[in-house]
């Protein structure tokens, strides 16, 4: 009997109420713990915001087919998303420093590229497309010439005088940036090529092709006019 009376005892604290605590409201019980975000890539991407380079291509190489696959479902064509995500890693490269960790990279890293082929895809909407009938068959009917294909005098000055810049800029660019960048663009071979022909990793070759491009960009700007690379020469 003692001990029965000393186990029940025991139990009568938590059986009386507590006047002095106020009730919890069963709205605050249920509320949901905010678990922190648990992001792979963190350290890699601090290790990158301070500069390390090999850390960026190690964020390229981890997330560049995903990319890949996510910018193919929405340009369904390869060399359209390979261009996209070329351009979205160079975007992620220079605004590497406002990611705050909000997010998982990876989430961030995909918004950008999503940005990226919706930009493709409003661009390609934009010509302008008109359907020619027979003129003689209405007279309201708007009468079209085709426009002569060839270039005039002015034209090929200016296209001559394009090639010129690019060229120059192009040669400024250093040797190391510089090959990657012409295997690719002017020879158009596949990476993995480029990569071969330079006796280095892939994901070498990316980031080299990366910077090789973001050099000629910074090289173009200054001789562009106020509507960009549209009026390079204004």
């Amino acid at each position: 009997m003692a001990t029965a009376l000393t186990v029940l005892n025991s139990f009568i604290p938590a059986l009386l109420p507590v006047p002095e605590l106020s009730p919890v409201s069963p709205a605050l019980e249920a509320a949901p713990k905010h678990e922190p975000i648990v992001d792979a890539d963190a350290d890699l991407v601090r290790s990158a915001q301070q500069g390390d380079q090999a850390a960026f291509t190690d964020l390229v190489n981890r997330h560049y087919q995903s990319c890949i696959k996510l910018a193919r479902s929405i340009l369904r064509d390869y060399e359209d998303a390979e261009d996209e995500v070329q351009n979205a890693y160079t975007k992620a490269f220079l605004h590497l420093a406002g990611f705050e960790g909000n997010s998982r990279f990876s989430t961030w890293l995909s918004r950008i590229v999503v940005n990226q082929c919706l930009m493709r895809l409003r661009q390609l909407r934009r010509a302008n497309f008109t359907y020619l009938d027979d003129p003689g068959a209405d007279e309201n009917q708007p009468r079209f010439e085709l426009r002569d294909p060839t270039e005039n005098p002015e034209q090929r000055y200016g296209r001559n005088e394009v090639a010129s810049i690019l060229s120059a800029e192009v040669n400024r660019i250093p040797h190391l940036l510089r090959k990657p960048l012409l295997l690719r663009e002017t020879m158009r071979l596949p990476l993995t090529e480029v990569a071969h022909r330079l006796d280095i990793s892939e994901a070498a070759a990316k980031s080299r092709l990366l910077r090789a491009r973001r050099e000629l960009r910074d090289r173009l700007t200054k001789h562009q006019g106020r509507y960009g690379t549209a009026t390079l020469l204004s």
